[in-house]
C-alpha cells in the first residue's frame, strides 16, 4: 500500500486524477476500521491532513460552507445556531476523540446508510461540493448516494465542502442505538421545518440501504401543515396528524436484519421517532413564534 500525501489541493487533484482508486483519508475513523479489519487494502492511501481549508469553515448570510474535514466537535462548538440538526448528530458520533477526528466529508465519502450526518444533511437539503482537475460541480444531497456504500463522485473527485442552508427553523435529530455511546445506529431520524418554504424535510438513516427521505411524509404534512393553517396560527397538531406522518415515515424504511436490530425493530422505531421529533420540533416553532408576538 503506497501512501501519497498532497501539500495542497491542487496537489491532491493531481494525485487523485494520477490514481483514481486511491482511498482518501483525514480524520481516518471510517477507512482505518476497514484496513484493520481487513475489509479493505486499497493500492494508495491519499492523505489529505496537510490541506488546511479543508478543516474551515465560512458562515455566510444564508449559507454555511463546511469544510469537507471539519471535525464534529467543531460544528458541535461553533455551528450549533446555523445548523442544529448537524450539531445534534454530531453528538452522537462515537467518542470525543473521534468527534475530535471525524468530519462530515468521511461519513459522506464512506456513504454507509447508518453513517450519523446522512439524516441532518437530507433534512437539511445540503450540497456537496465535488471537485477534480476537470472542474467543481455541487451535488445535491439527494442525488449523492447511489447505492449501498456508493456515492455520485466520479473515480477522479475528492469532497471539498459540503454547502447547508443555516436554519430558518426547528431542526432534530433522534438515534436509537443498543447503548449510549460508541455505537453504530440502528436507526436514526432528522427532521428540519422550513418556515420561509412552508415545507418539512426528512432523514433516515440505518433502515435502508442508502440514506432515504420519507418523501410521502413530507408531501403528507406539507399539505396538512398548509390546509390547516397551522404555520399561521402555530396551532398544536393534531394526533391523527402526527400519527399519520409517523406511518408513512416508517413506511419509507426498507431494513434488514442483522445483529443490530430486526427490520420490524428499526420500522416501529423510525415511526416513533418521527413522531417524537415532530413533536419536539413544533413546540420549539410555536415558542419561537410566541416570542416573536410578545416583542412584537
Amino acid at each position: 500500500m503506497d501512501f501519497l500525501r498532497p501539500a495542497s489541493w491542487e496537489e491532491a487533484l493531481a494525485a487523485k486524477a494520477e490514481h483514481p482508486t486511491a482511498v482518501p483519508i483525514a480524520g481516518g475513523t471510517d477507512v482505518m476500521v476497514e484496513i484493520n479489519f481487513d475489509h479493505r487494502r486499497p493500492e494508495y492511501l491519499l492523505d489529505l491532513n496537510r490541506i488546511g481549508e479543508l478543516s474551515e469553515w465560512e458562515a455566510g448570510r444564508e449559507n454555511v460552507r463546511l469544510g469537507a474535514s471539519v471535525p464534529y466537535s467543531a460544528i458541535m462548538e461553533h455551528l450549533r445556531a446555523e445548523l442544529p440538526g448537524l450539531a445534534l448528530a454530531s453528538h452522537t458520533v462515537a467518542s470525543p476523540q473521534i468527534r475530535n477526528r471525524g468530519g462530515v466529508g468521511g461519513n459522506l465519502g464512506t456513504a454507509s446508510p447508518a453513517g450519523d450526518a446522512h439524516p441532518a444533511l437530507l433534512a437539511a437539503g445540503a450540497e456537496v461540493e465535488a471537485a477534480s482537475v476537470r472542474g467543481t460541480r455541487m451535488i445535491p444531497i439527494d442525488a449523492f448516494y447511489t447505492g449501498v456504500k456508493r456515492n455520485a463522485l466520479a473515480p477522479d473527485e475528492l469532497i471539498r465542502a459540503v454547502h447547508i442552508k443555516k436554519a430558518d427553523g426547528p431542526q432534530q435529530y433522534s438515534k436509537v442505538g443498543t447503548r449510549n455511546a460508541m455505537v453504530i445506529a440502528v436507526c436514526a431520524f432528522g427532521l428540519a421545518l422550513h418556515p420561509a418554504t412552508r415545507t418539512v424535510r426528512t432523514g433516515i438513516g440505518s433502515a435502508a440501504p442508502t440514506p432515504v427521505r420519507a418523501r410521502e411524509a413530507e408531501e403528507f404534512l406539507n399539505a396538512a401543515l398548509e390546509e390547516g393553517g397551522f404555520w399561521e396560527s402555530g396551532k398544536i397538531i393534531t394526533p391523527s396528524v402526527a400519527k399519520q406522518f409517523a406511518e408513512l415515515a416508517a413506511g419509507a424504511c426498507n431494513p434488514i436484519d442483522d445483529v443490530r436490530g430486526t427490520a420490524k425493530y428499526r420500522r416501529h422505531a423510525v415511526g416513533i421517532m418521527a413522531r417524537r421529533t415532530l413533536g419536539w420540533t413544533w413546540e420549539q416553532y410555536r415558542g419561537e413564534g410566541r416570542t416573536l408576538e410578545g416583542a412584537a
